[in-house]
């Protein structure tokens, strides 16, 4: 258990699966606009844009998958959360006429699983 003044260590492998997800889709053209955009709703782990597609991402990253695949972890009531999220995010962009997309970076161990178009 984290202590006074320490991060939990999920927070950091959070934080890592965070960054690992961002530089993936940064080296695809994708420009980072959000992380960890947060609401009394919940949170999105990232937002990324390329053109008119704007990408609305969560990310699960665990060390192994002894608890199950990490992609699983964002069933149906997460989903429905993560669409009523975005749709607030989009709200307070002032972005208009673009497409979205809901993927899921599941990151297990050091490898990365980008599940695109994934709900």
């Amino acid at each position: 258990m984290a202590g006074p003044g320490r991060t939990h260590p999920n927070i950091v492998r959070g934080r890592w699966g965070e960054d690992l997800a961002a530089a993936w889709y940064a080296r695809r053209g994708y420009d980072v606009v959000a992380r960890n955009w947060r609401t009394r709703t919940g949170e999105i782990d990232l937002v990324v844009r390329r053109g008119r597609l704007v990408v609305v991402c969560e990310v699960k990253a665990r060390r192994s998958d002894a608890y199950g695949p990490a992609a699983a972890a964002v069933g149906p009531a997460k989903q429905q959360r993560l669409r009523r999220l975005a749709a607030e995010w989009l709200a307070g962009s002032g972005l208009r006429g673009v497409e979205v997309r809901f993927d899921v970076v599941a990151i297990t161990g050091e490898e990365i699983d980008v599940v695109v178009d994934a709900f």
